[in-house]
């Protein structure tokens, strides 16, 4: 009798453990750099990597400036993260960096240092200053019903480089 209930507790903490880690297989982690921005992107980790990048695969850099503790960034993110039209270029066509402090480039702030703000940098590591959003105070912002103008400046930002080619 001792016997049959060891084997059991040890059949059941078997199972137990097996369940366990397929179910943390089969959640995926969020990754640590989007910091929510889109789990599915893959994201570089500073300025100059994705500088390098860039030039190396002929895509643009969209360079994502906000805070943590920011509601206007929370808004932003939370519509960025669940539009799909934005993660599918995201992922496939730019490279994508987020950050919570500023660059050394000052060139990333030609209007000052606020957040959000979203700036694109070309393949031959020009900042596309002309890439702006629809604020005459704040070029480079994006409020969460912007999201049509924040697609309409990708889809620039890529045509951009292609008429370049």
């Amino acid at each position: 009798m001792l016997h049959s209930t060891l084997t059991l507790c040890l059949l059941h903490v078997t199972v137990s453990s097996n369940l366990a880690i397929a179910i943390k297989k089969a959640k995926r982690p969020p990754q640590t750099l989007s910091r929510g921005w889109g789990d599915d992107i893959t994201w570089v980790q500073t300025y100059e990597e994705g500088l390098f990048h860039a030039k190396k695969s002929n895509k643009p850099l969209m360079v994502i400036h906000h805070l943590e503790d920011c509601q206007y960034c929370q808004a932003l993110k939370k519509v960025f993260a669940q539009n799909g039209e934005i993660q599918e270029m995201a992922q496939n066509d730019f490279i994508m960096l987020n950050l919570v402090h500023e660059t050394t480039d000052k060139n990333l702030s030609p209007d000052g240092q606020y957040v959000p703000r979203i700036m694109f940098v070309d393949p031959s590591l020009t900042v596309r200053a002309d890439i702006t959003g629809r604020y005459s105070n704040r070029l480079y912002t994006y409020e969460p019903q912007d999201v049509p103008v924040l697609i309409e400046n990708m889809k620039r930002a890529l045509r951009l480089i292609q008429s370049e080619l």
